[in-house]
């Protein structure tokens, strides 16, 4: 009798430690799945045919439309670098335009206009 309720305090024992990890191991999985989902909602087009684009370094969005379009082709003539299309670059070319991009933003972003040097 002694030895079948040890038997079944180590199963309950086993069960109580176990459950926490596979608790936490479902949270995990579908974390990386809400993530995942995330990620696709931010590249798919939106209604005015752009993409959102996810800056890692930088931990902003950029909307892909022809102005950025435009600053790529600029970015990439200037570093003699092939062109090949954004999304098909690996993180750290990514990372490379981002921090180009932020440095050279567009000329109109620089200076408003109506402020041009007025004598």
């Amino acid at each position: 009798m002694k030895a079948e309720f040890r038997h079944l305090s180590f199963i309950a024992l086993t069960a109580a430690l176990l459950a926490p990890a596979a608790v936490t191991t479902r949270a995990a999985a579908q974390d990386d799945r809400r993530q995942e989902d995330k990620r696709q909602e931010d590249t798919q087009r939106n209604g005015r045919n752009q993409t959102r684009v996810y800056d890692r370094t930088h931990k902003d969005y950029h909307d892909w439309n022809e102005n950025e379009d435009r600053s790529y082709r600029q970015y990439a003539g200037q570093n003699q670098q092939e062109f090949r299309e954004y999304n098909k670059l690996n993180n750290n070319q990514q990372d490379q335009y981002w921090n180009w991009r932020h440095s050279h933003p567009d000329g109109d972003q620089e200076k408003p206009r109506g402020d041009q040097d007025k004598h």
